[in-house]
């Protein structure tokens, strides 16, 4: 029995270092014994192992597919993981089609895995809470304590880079710490709950704010639990406010309801949106309806000019929306939304993530194209306050009938459509948001963005940005699906 014994629980490449080796020589799963270091052996271990020489040429070919998921799952801390993963490396030289057989119990853990790391990530990201530490020479540096079910500190981590890199601070785990000074992120070994202080300064203010935005609306037993699970209350300094919020939570309903209520439905729109009703809403059921009804649309004065309005498109019930400023000339002159360049960086963002193209839906927060001729050419200019205001019934609309599970803001003026404010990107990208409709959104830059950029280096930073922002609507998608 050839016995691999491996340092670390999650390390891919050591993983994979090993599995050519044996790959080259000819070792079948069944000859092979994965463990840990430091796990306890049997009296025959190594009896029958050969030294297995570093192998410096290709061996074998797998699809790439293999390869994303075997690195999210190996992250899985079910200890069969390694020999699983090399018995699909094994069956994959004679058939590299299997990983599309859904019946193998191989494929289906290799799935279930991935699905469970990439929610452990997510759950890292929801809710861990730095606390801060004044060090002996007073500089404020921020440490967290987190407890994962998987071993998804190291793939997570960049994203706290990301998201606080003009502060330093330390994410402790039982199994690993990470560490960002600056400029840099390192690791070291785990720690104990003990090594993260239990309070500071910045707690009552987060306090504060998790009570302004508590949503009465939102609330249900099963709901409190699956957006903030038992196990995580303890580490966060809100837990302590839910039990209180949820005792006041019906009296804050009805005295919400008691303001919505105090006009009419239609006339309290009218008030809100200081716009006549638009035509023909009163039929409006169904997205047919609805791509029929605007384009009779006379809410602002660019139905006047532009070719025709473009609505969204999509599954009647997506997984996600996104939505953007307006259409742009190809998408005026088509009727459809992002099918032009942007649209092309959209999609192979998408694509390349691994959000299911065909469960998204895709829209604008205005219709029509707005735009200033010069010569033969139009030339986009963004929509005015009044333009995204009229604009909103039909928004509204498009979520009231697709009823996403979560919507993507592309760029500021979808943001400020969506959130009825000002909305700065810098400031709410890499976060979730709580809409009052149940709905979760994330806000990113839009893709024409992008193609903007002059120079190379700039370009692949902010596509590396955005392309992180969409892994964590996916994450959020996979989340929310297991839950419904």
């Amino acid at each position: 029995m050839q016995v691999v014994r491996l340092t670390a629980p999650n390390d891919f490449a050591e993983w994979r270092g090993h599995a050519r080796r044996l790959l080259a020589a000819g070792i079948s799963p069944n000859q092979v014994d994965w463990r840990m270091l430091g796990d306890a052996g049997g009296l025959l271990d190594d009896v029958d192992a050969i030294a297995l020489p570093p192998v410096d040429r290709p061996v074998g070919s797998v699809p790439r597919q293999f390869l994303d998921m075997a690195q999210q799952a190996i992250c899985h801390a079910d200890p069969a993981r390694f020999s699983v993963l090399y018995k699909l490396l094994w069956a994959l030289q004679s058939n590299n089609q299997m990983l599309g057989d859904a019946t193998l119990d191989a494929n289906s853990l290799l799935t279930k895995w991935t699905s469970a790391v990439r929610r452990d990530s997510h759950k890292m990201k929801a809710f861990v809470r730095f606390k801060s530490i004044l060090d002996d020479s007073g500089l404020e540096r921020y440490a967290a304590w987190f407890e994962p079910d998987h071993y998804t500190l190291e793939m997570t981590a960049p994203f706290f880079a990301r998201r606080f890199d003009g502060m330093m601070w330390a994410i402790i785990t039982p199994y690993r710490s990470a560490y960002w000074y600056g400029e840099s992120l390192a690791f070291g070994p785990g720690g104990q709950k003990s090594d993260v202080p239990q309070d500071d300064a910045v707690e009552d203010d987060w306090k504060t704010y998790f009570a302004s935005i508590f949503n009465p609306a939102r609330l249900k037993v099963s709901m409190m639990k699956s957006e903030m699970p038992v196990k995580y209350w303890k580490n966060l300094p809100e837990a302590e406010l839910i039990a209180p919020l949820i005792r006041n939570a019906r009296q804050m309903e009805s005295e919400m309801i008691e303001r919505v209520a105090s006009l009419p439905p239609s006339r309290h729109l009218r008030q809100q949106e200081r716009l006549p009703e638009p035509l023909g809403t009163q039929e409006i059921t169904t997205l047919a309806d609805a791509r029929t009804a605007v384009q009779d649309c006379r809410r602002c004065r660019l139905c006047e000019h532009a070719t025709q309005a473009v609505f969204g498109e999509g599954p009647e019930h997506a997984d996600v929306m996104f939505v953007g400023e307006q259409p742009g000339d190809q998408e005026d002159l088509a009727g459809k939304p992002f099918i032009g360049p942007a649209g092309q960086v959209l999609n192979k963002a998408v694509e390349k993530v691994g959000i299911d193209r065909s469960r998204v839906y895709v829209t604008n927060a205005v219709k029509h194209f707005k735009f200033e001729p010069r010569g033969k050419r139009r030339i986009h200019q963004s929509p005015d306050g009044g333009e995204v205001q009229a604009c909103k019934f039909w928004l509204n609309l498009e979520q009231d009938l697709v009823r996403p599970k979560v919507i993507v803001a592309l760029g500021a003026t979808a943001a400020t459509s969506l959130l009825g404010k000002t909305a700065t990107i810098s400031k709410l990208r890499g976060a979730p948001i709580a809409l009052s409709n149940g709905t979760t959104l994330f806000v990113t830059n839009h893709p024409s963005y992008l193609l903007r950029i002059p120079d190379a280096e700039g370009k692949a930073r902010e596509q590396a940005k955005f392309e992180a922002d969409l892994i964590l609507v996916r994450d959020a998608i996979d989340v929310l699906r297991t839950q419904h």
